[in-house]
């Protein structure tokens, strides 16, 4: 990562994500505070953050724009959007302006179906692909060591001078990332145009991700495996209660051994990656994964945390082999599409995972969710195990297979 940072143009462009992801994590869990203070209500507070999921539903029609645009136009153009429409929550003064803050939500998360893509394709264009692993292991680890520090700093600075003072330092933030984008010096030329039709572009990604072989392979286990992250969402407290004994405040001491895993795993992802290869480096994230779920059934605290700390790397350990695979597998302008179509086929599986999850958890024994959760992670990772194409590793030459033609004989 050292000669990665040492690329000044890099360097910029991360510390521009940064100020953005800290702003993003630090608006999501005051928002819902907010609402909660305002309201006296635990599903109105939720609702906040079912609107921003809602909002990156848009994905595919972000991807499409990332695609057609110059990038750093456009994200320095998302950033001074999203801080004027952060900057509206400066109206609400009471539970009379909570439509406000909803609105403000699910734009948030629209902005983020923009932002995501465009981010994702920027990186394309500005790494060279040897040092892609290196810049999206860097890229894990700063988010989730940002996600381990931000929540506690939003819920501190809006406990001592309110909600507004968040919402400020939110809008400083993305003008910050604006400012570290003006200093990346790159001359990138204005995508051209395919002249297909409006609904062939913007399924262009979707259609890549299932005619490239080790993409679609990805993609399958992936979406399992979402499943079992979503019904992981559910079961947190059930362990710390049910499970252990203990507060549901302790929860809160857990997580933060998921965030330590989570930035170990982001500092070690690319020279796993390198080594065993990017696809072997998903599956093994999903066997962390599973061992992490199991080791929750069991009622001591040390399993448990140990537990958490394996299911926090498993997760850039997934991110950073998916993204290195699929940039490394797709043109420079499809780049935001295939980006924002996996991530719609992640997360839809993901939100209905939650919803049965919220369900099964009142009827069904914590310890017999964690237990279908290994399985069916194991499954996942076992069928990339078993995908020679997963064990392909890094030419010496950049390798241009976006318009890898169908064969009917593809394995699956």
């Amino acid at each position: 990562m050292g000669r990665l940072l040492a690329d000044r143009t890099v360097r910029w462009l991360i510390l521009g994500q940064l100020c953005a992801i800290l702003g993003d994590t630090m608006l999501w869990l005051v928002a819902g505070i907010w609402v909660k203070e305002l309201t006296g209500s635990n599903s109105a507070a939720a609702f906040t953050f079912f609107l921003v999921i809602v909002g990156t539903l848009c994905a595919p029609v972000g991807g499409m724009t990332a695609d057609r645009y110059r990038r750093r136009p456009l994200l320095m153009g998302l950033y001074l959007g999203t801080a004027a429409v952060v900057a509206s929550l400066l109206l609400v003064q009471d539970s009379g302006q909570i439509w406000l803050i909803y609105v403000v939500m699910l734009l948030y998360g629209l902005s983020y179906s923009f932002v995501d893509p465009a981010q994702a394709a920027f990186l394309r264009v500005l790494v060279p692909e040897e040092q892609l692993p290196d810049a999206n292991a860097l890229t894990q680890t700063v988010k989730q060591g940002l996600r381990l520090i931000s929540p506690i700093a939003g819920a501190g600075l809006y406990a001592a001078l309110g909600a507004h003072a968040v919402v400020a330092v939110n809008i400083a933030l993305m003008l910050a990332a604006v400012a570290f984008l003006t200093a990346v010096r790159h001359q990138e030329s204005a995508p051209e145009r395919s002249g297909d039709s409006w609904l062939r572009e913007i399924t262009e990604g979707v259609r890549h991700l299932a005619r490239t072989v080790v993409l679609r392979q990805l993609t399958i286990a992936s979406a399992l495996t979402m499943v079992a992250m979503g019904l992981a969402e559910t079961v947190g407290l059930a362990v710390v209660d049910d499970g252990l004994g203990r507060a549901p405040s302790f929860l809160g001491v857990l997580l933060a051994g998921q965030g330590a895993g989570a930035i170990a795993a982001g500092l070690t992802a690319a020279r796993i990656g390198r080594r065993i290869g990017e696809g072997m480096l998903v599956a093994l994230g999903m066997v962390a994964f599973a061992a992490g779920a199991l080791l929750q059934t069991v009622p001591a605290v040390a399993a448990v945390a140990t537990g958490m700390v394996l299911c926090g790397a498993s997760l850039p350990w997934i991110a950073v082999g998916l993204t290195t695979v699929g940039l490394r597998h797709t043109a420079p302008e499809l780049v935001g599409r295939v980006y924002s179509g996996f991530n719609l086929m992640m997360t839809l599986p993901q939100m209905l995972a939650m919803a049965c999850g919220a369900a099964l958890i009142a009827v069904v024994n914590f310890k017999v969710l964690l237990v279908a959760m290994a399985a069916v992670v194991l499954a996942a990772a076992g069928y990339l195990f078993t995908r020679q194409e997963q064990r392909w590793k890094a030419p010496t030459a950049p390798v241009d297979t976006a318009r890898e033609p169908v064969r009917e004989a593809d394995p699956v």
